[in-house]
């Protein structure tokens, strides 16, 4: 089996972890952080897809849903996009640790197929984990510029 690729991060959020979770899995809080048009049913087997720029939708399915604790899914790219990972080929992880009154959010994608899709993937997170920072405690991110930026 060859070598995978994995993106780890961990974050401070101003916003307890019942609330973070609300804006990973309630599709018009998410799309405060991320994308625009975005469908998430988060059961386990649920759908999970996102417009995250024109002509790049994220997809995949949740495979483990612990509110508010930890969520996990597949990702991947529907075809003609940016990304060449197949749809659900990826898989995410989200813990939420009580940490005060606000969130430690530790963050884990794994089994991207190379160096170069770790280097693009872990740009694109820490664009959008950064947002999901300012909109969790009920800031304003403004307009994501990569919605309208030539990628």
């Amino acid at each position: 089996m060859a070598e995978t690729v994995a993106i780890e991060r961990e974050l401070a959020i101003a916003a307890r972890p019942e609330t973070v979770w609300e804006f990973l899995v309630d599709p018009e809080k998410a799309a405060r952080w991320m994308g625009r048009e975005i469908e998430l049913e988060p059961r386990p087997g649920g759908r999970y897809r996102v417009d995250v720029i024109p002509g790049s939708v994220a997809v995949g399915e949740f495979v483990e849903v612990d509110p508010p604790r930890r969520l996990v899914w597949t990702w991947g790219w529907e075809p003609g996009g940016l990304g060449t990972e197949a749809p659900g080929s990826t898989t995410i992880e989200v813990e939420l640790f009580p940490d005060g009154d606000g969130t430690t959010l530790r963050f884990i994608h794994r089994g991207l197929p190379s160096e170069d899709a770790g280097r693009r993937h872990a740009h694109g997170w820490d664009h959008y984990l950064a947002r999901l920072a300012i909109a969790a405690p009920g800031g304003d991110p403004g307009t994501d510029p990569w919605l309208t930026e030539s990628m």
